[in-house]
């Protein structure tokens, strides 16, 4: 299945989007209704919160008095962790469980409040925030009976919108009207989910389009976290650090618009363990094991350059990932190369020369085979320049 994570502050029009996608045939799991469910009366939830906290966060009637709770919490940091202490883990067994049941096909949107809070983005393969600027979500929230300042002060207790941002992998701004992002929700399910899911479930990349050289694009480091954090969460204890390299890691060089990952294993046999796992978190391993190009003055041993190639089954966001043993020649030239780059004015000025010219020559090739393959003799050439450069600064790829 294809697991999707909305979030957004209070008041920013997370509820709407959410209904939306339930309409198109998500599976919607709401966490705020799994938080009343395990804290229903008779449960235990709710139980171990009265032990806790005394029988005045009870009603009469004996269910959970929330604004009492709410009242009991609110600014105090060490009751707020016994809170979610007691609700936590019986919330996320529920999740489980419903995640379970869905089909194998399904979409499951997870609606989570605090996702950002929580640091939950890596659990997802995709996660959507839901904006509006904090005037408009001020407005609205007194439009239901909020005071002014209770409003504020709720959505300054929230993540801030740079945390959420670093998150995000689809930004929906709801400062419009209410048919532009339901518009906007439909094109990302036709056009994104969809076809997303399909992908997943058949363990296949998404389509490549020719290369393009764009423009340096300031949130490709931050994506490249993003995504970095999703892969060392598939790959558990046989990942041993991921790095963000190729073109798009060096600040101010034009690069095609595809973010290059390296995962840093112990052996091939491990790079082998974690195939699935990428593949079920939206990153299928493309023609197994591979190996890069053998530079002689480097380690003239094929053996030493072997990787296994992941791509993204994201038709929204080309990724490549390079499965590679740590300290292997081919991971330590990655790194040597994005770094040199970046301390290299003139080097980064030449590459970008070549790679447009080669984008241009090359731009019926959608797989990008031939573009890559032109560009091997000026890295041949320009190796021994990033060599010395290494060994007159000291460069070492361990503090990369």
């Amino acid at each position: 299945m294809l697991r999707v994570g909305l979030s957004g502050g209070i008041g920013s029009g997370k509820s709407t989007v959410a209904a939306r996608l339930a309409e198109l045939g998500a599976v919607l799991i709401d966490a705020d209704v799994l938080a009343r469910e395990v804290v229903q009366p008779g449960s235990a939830g709710l139980a171990e919160l009265a032990e806790r906290f005394g029988p005045e966060i009870l009603t009469a009637e004996g269910a959970l008095d929330r604004p009492a709770m709410a009242r009991t919490v609110f600014g105090d940091d060490r009751a707020r962790a016994d809170l979610n202490a007691i609700t936590h883990p019986k919330i996320g067994a529920l999740t489980a469980q419903r995640m379970a049941q869905a089909p194998a096909d399904a979409i499951v949107v997870h609606d989570v409040p605090l996702l950002v809070e929580n640091d939950y983005a890596p659990n997802y393969h995709l996660v959507l925030i839901v904006d509006a600027p904090e005037d408009e979500r001020v407005r609205r929230l007194t439009g239901r009976g909020l005071d002014a300042e209770d409003a504020r002060a709720r959505i300054r207790s929230q993540a801030t919108d740079e945390q959420r941002r670093e998150a995000a992998d689809v930004w929906l701004d709801n400062t419009g009207a209410v048919e532009d992002l339901i518009a906007e929700v439909d094109r990302l399910w036709s056009q994104r989910l969809v076809p997303f899911e399909v992908n997943v479930r058949a363990g296949r990349r998404a389509p490549k389009h020719a290369p393009r050289i764009v423009e340096p694009d300031p949130g490709w480091p931050r994506t490249a976290r993003r995504l970095s954090a999703r892969v060392l969460a598939a790959a558990g204890e046989k990942g041993l650090r991921v790095d963000h390299v190729g073109s798009t890691s060096v600040p101010g060089l034009p690069a095609k618009d595809v973010i290059d990952l390296q995962l840093a294993v112990r052996s091939m046999d491990d790079g082998d363990a974690v195939a699935a796992a990428l593949g079920e978190a939206g990153f299928p391993a493309y023609h197994g094991i591979q190996h890069d190009n053998v530079h002689d003055v480097i380690d003239p041993d094929p053996a030493g350059w072997l990787k296994r190639f992941h791509t993204a089954a994201d038709p929204g966001r080309y990724v490549n990932l390079h499965v590679r043993v740590l300290d292997s020649p081919g991971w330590r030239v990655a790194l040597l190369f994005r770094d040199w780059l970046r301390a290299d004015a003139d080097a980064r000025a030449e590459y970008a020369a070549v790679k447009r010219e080669l984008a241009q020559r090359y731009g019926s090739d959608p797989d990008h085979e031939r573009y890559a393959e032109a560009k091997e003799p000026w890295f041949l050439a320009a190796l021994p320049r990033a060599r010395e450069w290494a060994d007159r600064t000291g460069w070492a790829p361990e503090q990369a």
